[in-house]
């Protein structure tokens, strides 16, 4: 409103020429009025026919005339309003009768239809969404919902527009009038984006959010798919050098070579996928979106994790999680981000300056220039969550990987490196102890086998920690229970003298931590 207001007190506003009106003047400006109100209305109302463009024309240079060019905005905008929001109630001969403000409102032709496409998933609990021909028909239903209410959307974007011209065609080009008509062309946008938002975030179904989540699930697991097959149909993975969408890794050779991986920045499933977050962006659920896609690319990730890791200890995986950061997640959204026109580079010489995440480039190039600041958050994002999520794994069976100690060294390995990037050592030292203390401390488990295993958790956990910190904490347990049993000296013994528990005078032996206590 403060834009309509200071639109009020602009030298486009006459309020003087009020001074010199006779009644016919008067009578004149009335019919014009509501000529200009009976077009705003069957335009709005058209249902996607603009031919009523000259009469409106027509009606607003008229006005104009007169200095009501505020009054004209002002009309347009509520219309426009209640064409969304609402629907009058009137006492017409003794009966309530509904008369849509501007015909029908959007409430009804936009929103409510839109809804109703999702009646379906009300009761997702009926719903097996792994199931591929309910995906489909989830896919076909939000791309039919998403298609008829951004061209309802459209067709008032161009009545929002052909207003703006008919106020050009009634001013002169003076530099204050031009800026003067920017601004109210801003102010009608931005309002009326604004209003539709608000009507759909009013009536949003609840499973909505679930839905978005279960697309952006099925899409991204299908382009797993087709990236894990490589590039065996041109039409799938296919590089279009002319188009904006500059996907593709480079690696430079001896001679300076560039060789280009098949990437996704022409892929069709990328693009529809642009197209449906570019759609629910312009509804106003920018946040929805964002998070139902990143909510999807995380189960994938840590679905692919747990795949790689698995209950394999013999192998280091870290390794291959980060190349299939690189080669999926990070190729899509590097295609998604310049799809959405937000793939500039975070040294961008426009801005002056350079943002602190600069210093990390420890990931593959996209193209020949530097990756956008938000293609760098995403990684950082991602290799967290997947240091954090093998750090997870790696602790749940921390006593079987210490079991099969040295054969597991790789895991020992990958969980230093999983807890050295997150910080979650404290997580290890109380999940390690409750294991140790439910699966080992116990009266079934013999005093060599628990001799056996402290042999090997003192090996493993100064691989981890040198400095000794988690052994002190994990091992005091053990000690504190072997102390108790009647055999425990007969048993070190034992060991050192048959060498099974290594050399005695070394690192980590089982005599120095035993005999020191």
């Amino acid at each position: 409103m403060a834009a309509a207001e200071g639109s009020l007190a602009s030298p486009m506003c006459n309020l003087a020429i009020l001074d010199s009106l006779n009644k016919n003047s008067v009578g004149e400006m009335t019919d014009s009025w509501n000529a200009f109100c009976l077009a705003t209305e069957n335009l709005l109302g058209g249902g996607g026919e603009l031919s009523l463009d000259s009469d409106f024309v027509s009606h607003v240079r008229n006005l104009c005339s007169r200095g009501l060019e505020s009054l004209i905005v002002e009309h347009f905008l509520c219309s426009v309003e209640l064409y969304i929001l609402q629907k009058e109630i009137r006492l017409i001969d003794g009966e309530i009768k509904e008369d849509y403000s501007v015909l029908e409102t959007f409430e009804k032709n936009g929103a409510s239809r839109f809804w109703k496409h999702f009646d379906v998933y009300r009761d997702s609990a009926i719903l097996d969404m792994e199931d591929p021909d309910q995906q489909i028909a989830m896919q076909d239903i939000l791309h039919k919902a998403l298609e008829e209410i951004i061209s309802e959307k459209q067709y008032q974007g161009k009545c929002l527009l052909m207003l703006v011209h008919a106020l050009e065609m009634c001013r002169g080009s003076k530099s204050e009038e031009q800026t003067y008509l920017n601004t109210e062309r801003n102010y009608l946008f931005s309002k009326y984006q604004l209003t539709t938002a608000s009507v759909l975030m009013a009536s949003i179904p609840r499973k909505f959010p679930d839905v978005l989540r279960w697309y952006f699930k099925g899409r991204l697991e299908e382009l797993s798919a087709m990236m894990a097959r490589g590039s065996e149909n041109d039409s799938e993975l296919h590089v279009d050098d002319g188009m904006d969408l500059d996907c593709k890794t480079a690696e430079m050779d001896i001679d300076g070579a560039h060789h280009h991986k098949s990437t996704l920045g022409n892929n069709k499933l990328v693009r529809n996928i642009g197209v449906v977050v570019r759609d629910l962006r312009s509804l106003g659920f920018t946040s929805i979106a964002e998070d139902a896609y990143a909510s999807a690319i995380f189960l994938l990730l840590k679905s692919k994790v747990h795949e790689l890791a698995g209950d394999e200890f013999r192998f280091s995986v870290l390794e291959s999680i980060k190349g299939w950061i690189q080669a999926v997640p990070l190729q899509f959204l590097h295609a998604l981000l310049a799809y959405l026109g937000e793939s500039k580079s975070y040294e961008s010489p426009s801005s002056g300056l350079k943002s602190p995440l600069a210093s990390h480039l420890s990931f593959t190039h996209y193209g020949t220039g530097i990756p956008s600041e938000g293609l760098v958050r995403w990684q950082l994002r991602l290799e967290y969550f997947a240091y954090e999520t093998l750090q997870d794994l790696r602790i749940a069976k921390l006593f079987e990987i210490i079991v099969d100690y040295p054969d597991s060294s790789p895991a020992i390995e990958d969980l230093k490196l999983c807890l050295e990037y997150t910080g979650q050592h404290s997580k290890l030292v109380d999940s390690f102890i409750a294991a140790l203390k439910y699966r080992l401390l116990t009266a079934g488990a013999s005093t060599n086998d628990i001799l056996h295993q402290y042999v090997s958790t003192i090996k493993a956990l100064r691989t981890i920690d040198p400095a000794g910190v988690f052994l002190e904490a994990v091992g005091e347990p053990i000690r504190e229970y072997l102390r108790g049993r009647k055999d425990t000296i007969k048993c070190i013994v034992t060991m050192l003298t048959d060498g099974a528990g290594g050399n005695p005078s070394g690192p980590g032996s089982t005599g120095t931590a035993f005999w020191r206590n």
